[in-house]
């Protein structure tokens, strides 16, 4: 799957010239937790609540209330927002961009087709990815199968599921360290019982089973 079929399309911006209350608000109202900044038509930077409340003087502060709101309201956004930005392309795979998320330590990535902003995908979005491609969600039932984990063991899993005319809908397959690993089927069926003892009568261990009514 590619990040532009899980993207939020054209989200909302501010500009680098924008107060932190500007910010603030803009996040509260929409209900989001980052804003792309934007400059002229080009992405110069990011800004999420997390970099307002560094920006905000602690309750320990000798400040009043009014010369508190007066400080934030001088404070533009350019002064706070995270300049050096990591962004990945519309049609980057979902699992590029986890990649990055994980290994930069963010939370976010805003999406770029040449030097325009196009979207932005989050964390949240690649959960929400990961739920789908499993089909956690799903009517059916999901057999977690303990196989050898060698040349042709899938097919011959497949092969015997196959056999009992049910629809296939997920696979996913966790290599282990003991050279055995657990293959996770989704199966359009909740009659699986005789397809269970099929699959046992050759050889596999079910782990586990999960069915979605």
């Amino acid at each position: 799957m590619f990040v532009r079929n899980k993207m939020t399309a054209n989200p909302f911006t501010i500009s680098p010239d924008q107060t932190i209350p500007d910010a603030h608000e803009l996040m509260e109202q929409h209900g989001i937790k980052r804003l792309p900044v934007v400059k002229n038509g080009k992405l110069i930077g990011i800004v999420t609540k997390e970099d307002i409340l560094r920006a905000t003087p602690s309750k320990a502060t000798t400040f009043s209330i009014g010369e508190l709101t007066y400080l934030l309201s001088k404070t533009k956004v350019s002064q706070i927002m995270t300049k050096d930005i990591i962004t990945i392309s519309p049609d980057a795979l979902l699992e590029e961009a986890a990649t990055l998320m994980r290994d930069h330590d963010i939370g976010s990535l805003p999406v770029v087709d040449g030097n325009k902003l196009v979207g932005i995908i989050t964390e949240s979005d690649i959960f929400d990815s990961f739920i789908q491609l499993l089909g956690f969600r799903e009517p059916g039932t999901r057999l977690t199968v303990e196989a050898i984990d060698a040349p042709g063991t899938l097919s011959r899993l497949t092969s015997i599921i196959g056999e009992f005319g049910v629809n296939i809908t997920h696979v996913a397959v966790y290599r282990g360290t003991s050279g055995k690993s657990a293959i996770v089927i989704g199966i359009n069926s909740l009659n699986t019982l005789e397809i269970e003892k099929a699959i046992e009568d050759q050889g596999f261990k079910i782990m586990y089973k999960l069915q979605n009514k």
